[in-house]
Formats: C-alpha cells, sequence, structure tokens
C-alpha cells in the first residue's frame, strides 16, 4: 500500500492512495478464512467449505468490503503519521470508477482541508472583569409587587362604570363571518382582560368603555398570517354581551401570598426572590464576561482557518439572518442567498474562536457526561409536553441532535476553565448598569 502526496497548500491536502491487487486479494482471503468456520454449504460440513469454493461463491460479495477496509486502513494509517485532522469528511474519489476490473490495483485520490496548528493560550495572559451585582430591597420589592400583580384578583366595578385596559369584563359573544356564525368564534362567561393580547388584534379596544349589560358589536379582522387558514385575512363582527366589568385588585404582600408560591412565610418569601434575583445577576454578568472573553481571544489568537468551515458557516448565518427577515418563509423554497463580507467576518470570528475553545478543551481532556447530556436532553423535552418520550427516541437515534445538544455544554465546561485560570476583577454595579451591559451584547 502507497500513499503519494500531490497536494499541501496551506491547509489543503491531496494524496493518492495505492492498493495493490496482492494485497487487496489477501484482504479477501483474510475474510474468507475467518468465515469459513461458520459457513454451511450443500454437500459439505459446517466449516469445511473449501476456500476455493468459498471464494467463487461470496468473494465477489466480499471485494468491496475489503477494498473499503483497505481504504480506510490506508487513511487511518496516514492520519496517524502526520498528526493531520481533517476539518470536514475527506472526499475520496476512486480512479478508473467503472473501468475499474478485479486484478486491477485500486487507486484513490483522497483530499481534505486539515485542521491548522493552534498556538497554546496562556489563561493567565486573559483579564477580564466580572460584574457583581446584589439584590437591593428596592429589587426585592419589586419582584414581590409582581408576584402580587400576577396573584391579582378581580372585584365587580359599581354599576355603569365604563370598562377601562387592565380591567376584566366577561362576556358572552358569537363570531360571525358575512353574517354566519364560525366555529371556534363563541363563547360564554369569558373573563377577559383589557389590554392583555387574549384575543386578535383589535378586538379588546373596541370594549374599552363598555359597561356591564350592554351589548358591542365588535368588528376586527384576522391577521394575514392568522394560525387557521379559513379565517386568515377575513373581516368577521363579534357580537358581545357584556355581563360583569371588574377592577383588578393585587393580592395583599404577606403570608398569605407567600404561602400560595410555596413558601412557609413572607420572610420565607423574601429569602427565596433575594436567591432567585442573584441566581438571575449572576447569570446575566456571566454572559457578559463570557462575549469579553472571546472578544479577548478573538484578538489575542490568530491562525489559518479552513476555508470551507469559514464558507459553511458565512452560508449559515445568511440563511439564518434571511429567515428572520422574512418569517413567513418556512421552507427552502427561496432562491440562492449570497453572504457578504460581514458575513463572512462573523463566519472567521465565529470558527476560529470553536476551533480554539474545542482545542483548548481536546488539551484540557474536558468531556459531557451522561449526566449532563440527560440534564440537557431533560431540559429540551420539556418543551414538548405530553411527547417527551418520543424526543427522547428521537435524540437517541440522532447523533445530528445530540452533538447539537452537547455542543453549548462543552463550549461553556471550556470557558469555566478558561474563567477559572484567567486574572478576573470584581465590579460592583447596579442593576440597571448590568442590564445595559446585557442589552449591549445584542448589539454587536
Amino acid at each position: 500500500m502507497q500513499v503519494t502526496e500531490t497536494l499541501k497548500d496551506g491547509l489543503k491536502r491531496s494524496y493518492t492512495i495505492t492498493v495493490p491487487a496482492a494485497d487487496l486479494d489477501m484482504k479477501v482471503t483474510e475474510k474468507l478464512v475467518e468465515a469459513q468456520p461458520e459457513v454451511e454449504m450443500k454437500g459439505f460440513r459446517k466449516g469445511k467449505v473449501p476456500l476455493a469454493m468459498l471464494r467463487k461463491t461470496f468473494g465477489q460479495r466480499l471485494l468491496g468490503d475489503a477494498m473499503q477496509d483497505a481504504i480506510d486502513g490506508a487513511m487511518k494509517s496516514h492520519f496517524d503519521a502526520t498528526g493531520d485532522r481533517p476539518a470536514v469528511q475527506p472526499k475520496v474519489e476512486m480512479k478508473g470508477g467503472e473501468e475499474w476490473k478485479e486484478g486491477d490495483d485500486v487507486v484513490v485520490e483522497m483530499s481534505y482541508e486539515a485542521l491548522p496548528e493552534i498556538p497554546d493560550l496562556d489563561v493567565s495572559a486573559v483579564a477580564l472583569e466580572k460584574l457583581v451585582v446584589k439584590a437591593d430591597e428596592k429589587s426585592v420589592q419589586e419582584a414581590l409587587d409582581n408576584l402580587a400583580s400576577n396573584a391579582q384578583t378581580f372585584e365587580d366595578r359599581k354599576k355603569g362604570t365604563k370598562a377601562k385596559d387592565g380591567d376584566q369584563v366577561v362576556i358572552d359573544f358569537v363570531g360571525k363571518i358575512d353574517g354566519e356564525p364560525f366555529e371556534g368564534g363563541a363563547g360564554e362567561d369569558y373573563p377577559l382582560v383589557l389590554g392583555s393580547g387574549a384575543f386578535i388584534p383589535g378586538f379588546e379596544e373596541k370594549l374599552v368603555g363598555a359597561k356591564a349589560g350592554e351589548e358591542v358589536a365588535v368588528e376586527v379582522s384576522f391577521p394575514e398570517n392568522y394560525g387557521a387558514q379559513h379565517l386568515a385575512g377575513k373581516a368577521a363582527v363579534f357580537d358581545c354581551t357584556v355581563k360583569a366589568v371588574k377592577a383588578p385588585k393585587p393580592a395583599e404582600i404577606d403570608d398569605e401570598l407567600a404561602k400560595r408560591f410555596g413558601a412557609e412565610s413572607l420572610e420565607a418569601l423574601k429569602g427565596q426572590v433575594t436567591e432567585r434575583l442573584e441566581a438571575e445577576y449572576v447569570s446575566a454578568a456571566r454572559a457578559v464576561m463570557k462575549r469579553a472573553l472571546l472578544d479577548a481571544l478573538d484578538k489575542l489568537v490568530s491562525f489559518e482557518l479552513p476555508p470551507s468551515l469559514v464558507d459553511a458557516e458565512a452560508n449559515q448565518i445568511a440563511h439564518q439572518l434571511w429567515h428572520e427577515e422574512n418569517p413567513d418563509h418556512h421552507g427552502h423554497d427561496h432562491g440562492s442567498i449570497e453572504p457578504t463580507e460581514e458575513h463572512k467576518t462573523l463566519a472567521e470570528r465565529r470558527v476560529r474562536l470553536g476551533l480554539l475553545l474545542a482545542e483548548v478543551g481536546r488539551k484540557q481532556n474536558v468531556e459531557v457526561t451522561d449526566a449532563e447530556m440527560t440534564q440537557a436532553v431533560l431540559a429540551q423535552a420539556r418543551q414538548y409536553p405530553g411527547q417527551e418520550r418520543a424526543f427522547f427516541e428521537f435524540v437517541q437515534k440522532n447523533p445530528q441532535m445530540q452533538q447539537q445538544l452537547r455542543a453549548p455544554i462543552f463550549e461553556d465546561k471550556v470557558v469555566d476553565f478558561i474563567f477559572a485560570g484567567a486574572s478576573v476583577s470584581e465590579k460592583e454595579v447596579s442593576k440597571d448598569d448590568l442590564q445595559k451591559a446585557v442589552e449591549a451584547l445584542d448589539e454587536i
């Protein structure tokens, strides 16, 4: 077996792999000898079929397997010897193609882009600032006020009072299109909070100013992108009877409210709220520091990038942004989307940082444990209530989905490793300052 280099240009590599016919024949013989003890054939006892007979019967079938094994073995030996790691699956083409016949040498052309040599990262050279926010009394009180608002009740307003935003109106309604009621367009004793956006645009606004006992004809049009296609874009009239107008009444912030949220007392609830707020602040501060880390690494480390990875990433970015700008197109029934220079610049950053973090993780033996994967699958499965088992089975059978779940866990573990070795200084800031720093992440 012979491997001959035909191209070495930057990260691009090409090699000719030649498998002599004699080596291929030897591999076929090895497979036949391995299978011989289990073969039964008419006229022969099990395991006693002559090799010549086996070759005549099974030789052609085993030839393809032997050829693949020989090529795979040559590729493995090549990568072991050179230390090359292909950026994507190598392209392998057989020379001769259909003209090849048994007894000829097998010659294939293998080409790939090698992963670049990535310089060692001195994590101690990375300086970062960690924002620290304490949950002050004002923030805790705001959170308690929100809990009380969410636990609000409604009580009848005085007879004759007009409904306003935030009020609850209890209505009976019948929707009609062209004078005919339509399926799903009617309800009785429906408690609708005005301004909640629970109904289609324009509906709730028409009930502002209504009084208990009044009948109101609400004229609206269903949105063009409405989920039920037979209603999308249609004009409708809802005949509504307002049975009650109720004012919101926030719950009292006391021990009873605490018990409604699973705490033993108001003090215990305050403690839980404080812990939750500070956990949110820590999570937000980590996101800010992670972005600062990635920005620092992008400037600190430079190396050649595999063009195929950059092109693939740029195309993905362009495609994703196009769909964000055209949300009505869910499939791929659109023309070619050409990446811009901005897309390519962002792709280069992502590929560079991705390769760097992967290399740091590889050298530090960072691994995603089975327990961490299970937690990730559980978290994702919660988005599909009632279909959790089906989602688990889908993930088990889908290596690509497994990788999508594993990748962010791996990245975060590598980032945590770098955080641990970097020079990190703490800076106490206000909640508003932290919020501004988080909002700035979307602007970059």
